[in-house]
């Protein structure tokens, strides 16, 4: 299982558009910036508990629309098969290094 400040991290970027503009900032300063309650309190102009409550409703609303869209399980999944055909390209007796090569670059690209 992927940690939360990962995760969470992860699904602000993949749904950042259904989030209001503070709550994403927010999220952004607790998650990925390490910020206290008190100094996104602080940031804001409002109290500890009015943060807390807009990183726990903005929380909610990542794992509802990952839960309903499953958009990071996707690009997880999509990343694993590239990956494995990545691997897979490896271990062929290919002569092409340069084709072989650019091949990767491109499914490198969708991840």
């Amino acid at each position: 299982m992927m940690e939360k400040n990962i995760e969470i991290s992860i699904l602000s970027q993949i749904y950042k558009n259904t989030l209001t503009e503070k709550q994403f900032e927010i999220l952004d300063e607790y998650y990925n910036n390490d910020f206290s309650l008190s100094e996104i309190a602080e940031n804001y102009n409002i109290t500890r508990q009015a943060v807390r409550d807009n990183i726990k409703s903005g929380e909610t609303k990542l794992y509802d629309l990952e839960n309903k869209l499953g958009l990071m399980k996707k690009m997880q999944k999509q990343e694993e098969l590239v990956n494995r055909i990545i691997s897979k390209l490896d271990s062929l007796n290919i002569k092409d290094k340069k084709t072989l090569e650019s091949i990767k670059k491109d499914l490198k690209k969708l991840i």
